[in-house]
């Protein structure tokens, strides 16, 4: 509960006001059975001996006052609770969404999307569900329950020792369905993650699998983890389904012990009539309390299988923090890079490192390519400089500052990136661009737009810069994806640029342009350009070879062709296949 309470706190009034106002329906459903007796046994009598209709009015007038101060207060703790546990659960997803932003990518990685989406949706509604639930019942059920038990013993004690024998019953009973609820309700919840994790991956990636014709491949894949939930589904319910005809079979059976047992008490004039049909009532309210409990732990058992999931998400430690900055009020303002005997590796248990000893030095402005084979670990040098990753061995500088030192703000402020997966997001092209400058002008973005060579397409659409993308930029074509990202960056005008792969779905015509506007739209800042076509860097001041996470060789392409073995390799292989294609 600790790390729950500041999500709680600032509605302490309310989860406090909840509960003790349905202690009025409490206090009216303890005394309200006492006054019907009493109206039966005084008011009536037997053989008609009682204090007649004046009587009877009088307890009926202060029956009515009751149940007006029940409908108040339970309208006001239903209220009150409800307000609680939505208010709670907002701000508790709210927390988590915000906790999530902040995960760095290796954090990330510990969780599929499928599993967070449910976290902040399905979880936190077990757990918002749970509490108003908690809330309404904490009070009433305990209250019931006791308040019956004295009640009930007050009538007759003979008569109430039956409870004695069907709570200590039940309440094993309920302990056994609770033991196996929760491993249940987990298992469930997993399999829910499956599923929204299998329908994300199948509709993001919706054209793949028409190109590839798997529409029936996905659909039985589907079905799998659909069949999946099912069972598991049916299998934690099977526990909900059993509790009530349990619970309600052995209140009916001791209301018709009551009913013998207490039949024979008036018989015997040991009892009044008025007091066993009150006695009746405060049996069934027992009994009534203990179902309400018993459903409230299987609400309880479902939830903290989702609160453990959230508590997973709340405690994972962030790795990559600017807490310890040395300098965070340093900003990047000329674009100088030095990694000095960097080494890397995604998992802390993996043998090998991804990047092994790389030292090199950029100078600002500078235009820089970085070429290699595929899984070579060219990315991964490249997120080593906004801190994205950070290094195992070794230190990366910006301006002479280790990227340890500086804000994960202004160090990332200073950085433009376009990853190798190009990612627009919901809402107009206007609107995504601004992602790099939300206060640019419109005659910015369009400049951005020229240098990126996307303002051509931009322009011929209806609605231009104001036309609303799908998805994940869906109603665009790579190529067109592609530079609208990199305009995205140019309009951020960053000290250092950084394109991952970004013209890959460009022709080379474009591209030249694209590179040739970097010379005047970004001419002090410092370009690194990672390319599979070696004609992407082959103008570059300076190209990196990697070769399995170490430097190959470092230079020009004049200085490359003649020292590094693997930069001809790669020259000459697309060369070949120029020809071949000519």
């Amino acid at each position: 509960m600790k790390q729950y309470w500041k999500y709680i706190k600032p509605y302490t009034l309310f989860f406090m006001l909840g509960p003790l106002l349905m202690l009025t329906e409490v206090a009216g459903e303890i005394v309200l059975p006492k006054i019907m007796g009493t109206m039966i046994d005084i008011g009536i009598g037997s053989n008609g001996a009682g204090l007649g209709i004046g009587y009877i009015l009088s307890r009926a007038g202060i029956m009515f006052g009751f149940i007006v101060i029940m409908i108040i207060g339970g309208i006001g703790g239903h209220y009150f609770s409800i307000k609680a546990a939505v208010s709670f659960s907002a701000d508790l997803r709210q927390g988590v969404f915000e906790k999530v932003q902040k995960f760095s990518f290796k954090n990330i990685d510990g969780f599929s999307t499928g599993s967070l989406v449910t976290r902040l949706t399905n979880d936190i509604t077990q757990l918002q569900n749970m509490t108003r639930m908690l809330l309404i019942m904490a009070m009433r059920s305990p209250g019931m329950l006791i308040g019956g038990i004295i009640m009930a013993c007050s009538i007759n004690a003979k008569l109430a020792l039956v409870l004695a024998v069907v709570i200590p019953v039940l309440a094993i009973v309920i302990a056994l369905i609770l033991k196996t609820a929760f491993p249940r309700f987990s298992l469930m919840q997993k399999k829910l993650d499956n599923l929204n994790s299998g329908v994300q991956e199948n509709i993001t990636n919706v054209r793949v699998i028409k190109s590839f014709v798997r529409q029936e491949f996905e659909v039985e894949k589907f079905k799998k983890s659909n069949d999946d939930l099912m069972n598991s589904t049916m299998r934690a319910l099977k526990i909900v389904i059993t509790t009530m005809p349990v619970m309600t079979l052995a209140m009916n059976i001791t209301t018709l012990v009551v009913v013998w047992m207490g039949g024979n008490f008036v018989i015997k004039s040991n009892m009044q009539v008025g007091d066993l049909t009150a006695f009746i009532t405060y049996i069934t309210q027992i009994l009534m309390s203990l179902m309400m409990v018993s459903m409230l732990f299987l609400q309880l058992s479902r939830a903290l299988a989702s609160s453990a999931r959230i508590s997973a998400v709340l405690k994972t430690e962030i790795d990559l923090t600017d807490d310890k900055s040395a300098r965070k009020d340093k900003e990047v303002t000329q674009g100088s890079i030095e990694f000095r005997n960097v080494s890397f590796k995604y998992y802390e248990k993996r043998k090998e490192n991804v990047l092994e000893n790389i030292s090199f030095t950029i100078n600002p402005g500078e235009i820089v390519g970085i070429i290699g084979t595929t899984g070579s670990g060219k990315s991964s040098l490249v997120q080593l400089i906004p801190r994205l990753y950070d290094v195992i061995d070794g230190e990366v500088l910006v301006d002479g500052v280790n990227v340890k030192d500086y804000s994960l703000k202004h160090l990332r402020d200073g950085v433009g990136m376009v990853l190798q997966k190009n990612v627009l997001f919901s809402g107009s092209i206007e609107e995504n661009l601004r992602w790099g400058d939300e206060t640019a002008s419109m005659e910015e973005i369009r400049s951005a737009a020229q240098a990126a060579q996307a303002d051509g397409f931009v322009t011929s659409f209806t609605d231009g810069y104001n036309m609303e993308l799908g998805q994940g930029g869906v109603n665009v074509s790579g190529g067109q994806k592609q530079r609208l990202c990199i305009a995205r960056a140019l309009l951020k005008k960053p000290k250092i640029l950084i394109l991952d792969d970004s013209t890959s779905a460009v022709d080379t015509a474009t591209e030249a342009k694209i590179r040739e506007a970097f010379s005047t739209s970004l001419k002090d800042s410092t370009k690194i350009i990672i390319a599979q076509r070696i004609g992407s860097v082959i103008d570059a001041d300076k190209i990196i070879v990697l070769e399995d996470g170490k430097i190959a060789g470092i230079g020009n392409h004049s200085v490359l062709m003649e020292s590094c073995g693997e930069y001809r390799d790669i020259y000459y292989s697309q060369i070949d296949k120029e020809k071949e294609v000519v």
